[in-house]
């Protein structure tokens, strides 16, 4: 051991001495050796169940320059994103999933002692993101209905906070914020940064306001619609500025070469994904009258790709543990906004089907030991 190893931890900033790290979903493989089954049915990471565009693989399979980097002035992606969006391409930047845009976004603006506007329940990368950054969050907790309040974000605004964050359709909620609620936002002079992940399963959006508002940030994801969550590309719609800027601090290459392909190819297949969004909102609306049938849970109107439960008569964690067992996976939720609660993604018809005979089955041996 070298001399002075033994304080190494000293040297780590002190904002990250406690640092706790973000809780990811994990992938099936590892969910299902945990719970000792063989068959997975994941519902709970809010994942395209229709997988990708089927040209995606076969432009994988094609590309011939793996060996050389990409671009990184993202020419192509930008070009190909202005299009799918109706804005020009200066307005766009490509990310790592949009995960990569809050973080740089947040390292563009925050310094230490500079407050962030959360409005929890929430993402949980805006906190972890600010926290690594220096920076201060200060919630500003929805209401019963997941609603922002408008009121009380403005009443939190100090000469210190730099970004308000807004998640419309909201995770895990699923409700929209009203364009009227985030105009007034926009009106503080801060960053309103609007997080659209869900935007295609709900068909509304702010992007068409970024001109007209230098301090509007709408980000976007492929993760969910467009079937990428494990290729990781998302994008964000800014002011021309703010584009260069953000363009002028990310990793060179911080889009990798399939993802980029990827893209690509999912956009030129545009009908076939709308079709797979289709299929889960049909799906979405069968699931969420199921879940209403049930009188032990109240199920959230929803804008997303899931829905949110509470769970009126029983327990949550032990309906999710006994879900697991049976190799059906959802989010379980007991934090200080979402006591007792369930999150349940969109899959297929046969997950639906599964999943409800579960339930009942569940429901059933609970009271009979009752």
């Amino acid at each position: 051991m070298s001399a002075g190893s033994g304080d190494i931890g000293r040297m780590i900033r002190r904002n990250l001495q406690g640092l706790k790290a973000y809780q990811p979903i994990e992938p099936p493989e590892i969910i299902g050796q945990r719970a000792g089954v063989s068959e997975v049915i994941k519902l709970d990471g809010n994942e395209n169940p229709y997988g990708c565009s089927p040209a995606v693989r076969q432009f994988l399979a094609d590309y011939p320059r793996y060996h050389i980097y990409p671009d990184p002035e993202q020419r192509e992606v930008r070009k190909a994103l202005s299009a799918y969006v109706g804005i020009d391409p200066q307005h766009v930047v490509a990310g790592a999933g949009s995960d990569e845009l809050i973080d740089l976004i947040l390292r563009l603006f925050i310094e230490p002692g500079d407050e962030v506007i959360n409005c929890p329940p929430t993402f949980g990368m805006y906190p972890f993101c600010t926290d690594i950054c220096g920076g201060n969050i200060v919630d500003v907790p929805r209401d019963k209905s997941y609603a922002v309040d408008i009121s009380g974000v403005k009443k939190a605004v100090s000469d210190n906070t730099k970004v308000i964050f807004v998640t419309s359709p909201n995770n895990p909620s699923g409700n929209l914020t009203p364009a009227s609620d985030i105009m007034e936002l926009l009106e503080t002079g801060r960053v309103v940064v609007v997080d659209e992940a869900y935007y295609e399963f709900s068909g509304v959006t702010m992007a068409p306001h970024i001109t007209e508002h230098d301090n509007l940030i709408v980000l976007r994801s492929l993760s969910k619609w467009a079937g990428l969550a494990g290729l990781r590309i998302g994008y964000g719609i800014f002011a021309t500025r703010l584009a260069e800027k953000l363009l002028t601090i990310k990793q060179p290459y911080n889009i990798n070469i399939a993802a980029q392909v990827a893209l690509l190819a999912s956009l030129a297949d545009i009908d076939y994904l709308r079709g797979t969004v289709d299929k889960i909102l049909s799906e979405r609306e069968r699931l969420f009258e199921k879940l209403s049938a049930l009188d032990w849970l109240k199920p959230f109107p929803t804008q997303s790709n899931f829905i949110l439960c509470e769970v009126t008569k029983g327990n949550a964690k032990t309906i999710h543990d006994m879900l697991q067992k049976r190799g059906i996976f959802i989010r379980y939720f007991d934090s200080q906004r979402l006591r007792n609660s369930l999150r349940i993604s969109v899959g297929k018809p046969e997950h639906t089907d599964a999943l409800i005979t579960a339930l009942k089955d569940i429901a059933h041996r609970t009271s009979e030991r009752g």
